[in-house]
Formats: C-alpha cells, sequence, structure tokens
C-alpha cells in the first residue's frame, strides 16, 4: 500500500528475491499510476521480470506485483503482429509517396522551395503547408536539394523544427 509518496505498508506472498526495492520507488509507483491526465491513468504496467496492477482508494494506492507467468509468449506473438503492421505502414507509405508524386511533380516543387527560400529562412513543417506532400516527402525534397548544395539548414528553432534557407553563390 503506497500513500502519496511513502510506502505504507507490504506483505509478501511469496519470496521476491529483491525484485523491487518498493522503499526507493514508490513514488514512482504512485505517480505512474495516481499522475497525468484525468482519464489516461493506467490500470497495470509490465516490466520485463513483473507486472504491477494497481487500485486506487482515496489518496492511497494499492499495488499488487505479480510475475509474468506465460505472458512471455502472448508477447512474443503482439511482437509479430506489431512488425507486421510496420512493414504494412511502411510499404503503405513509401507507395503512397510513389502514386502521388510524379518526377515532374517533385522537380516543380524542388525549384518552387529554391525560390521560396531565397533572402529568407523556413522550417520544414512551414515549407510543407505550401505543398500538398507528405514529413516523409517533404524531407526527402530538401534533402536532395541540401545535397546538390542548393539549400542549407540555418538552424533548430521550437524544439526540433528546422530551418532551411537558400546557398548564396557568388
Amino acid at each position: 500500500m503506497i500513500d502519496g509518496p511513502f510506502l505504507k505498508w507490504k506483505k509478501e506472498y511469496d519470496d521476491s528475491n529483491g525484485l523491487v526495492q518498493l522503499d526507493d520507488f514508490a513514488m514512482n509507483f504512485y505517480l505512474a499510476f495516481r499522475g497525468g491526465n484525468g482519464g489516461k491513468k493506467p490500470r497495470a504496467i509490465l516490466y520485463d521480470n513483473f507486472y504491477i496492477v494497481a487500485f486506487p482508494k482515496d489518496q492511497e494506492l494499492c499495488c499488487l506485483f505479480m510475475r509474468p507467468q506465460g505472458i512471455e509468449k502472448n508477447i512474443q506473438q503482439l511482437h509479430k503482429v506489431a512488425s507486421r503492421i510496420m512493414s504494412e505502414m511502411e510499404e503503405r507509405e513509401e507507395k503512397d509517396i510513389e502514386v502521388s508524386c510524379n518526377e515532374d511533380e517533385i522537380e516543380e516543387v524542388r525549384r518552387l522551395i529554391v525560390n521560396l527560400l531565397n533572402d529568407t529562412e523556413m522550417s520544414t513543417p512551414e515549407l510543407r503547408k505550401y505543398f500538398k506532400l507528405s514529413n516523409a516527402q517533404i524531407w526527402k525534397v530538401v534533402t536532395d536539394l541540401e545535397n546538390a548544395r542548393q539549400i542549407r539548414r540555418t538552424e533548430k528553432k521550437e524544439g526540433r523544427a528546422v530551418f532551411w534557407t537558400t546557398i548564396v553563390r557568388k
């Protein structure tokens, strides 16, 4: 039983062999199950050697630490499903890129981007707004232009946004 950041009491039904130092991680477990968005709190968290199922009561949290017996087979099956989904999504994205843009359209987009960036800086998301391209497509175009030494990266702003400008020719 966890009360806020403190372990209130514990009872072991089986030898845990020091699986988790509850005194050290009581706050982490409490925040994992009680913090965050009001409607987006987990009921259970699966770790490699154990899983936790939590039941809140007022400000307290009753955590049951359980061994994941037989769950590895299910996780392996889920991994296969997830891998298949990821492969299908990659294939679909590649197919979308091929279908949505032919080489003439891409060449026109390249020319327009170079003109747009003349004497100015724009981020990749800003450039994407001008064209009906996916994130992967716009990145392919700007990296191709960068490799062709027509544009260059100026800096990163706003967290991860990369800004671009044309290379001045002398």
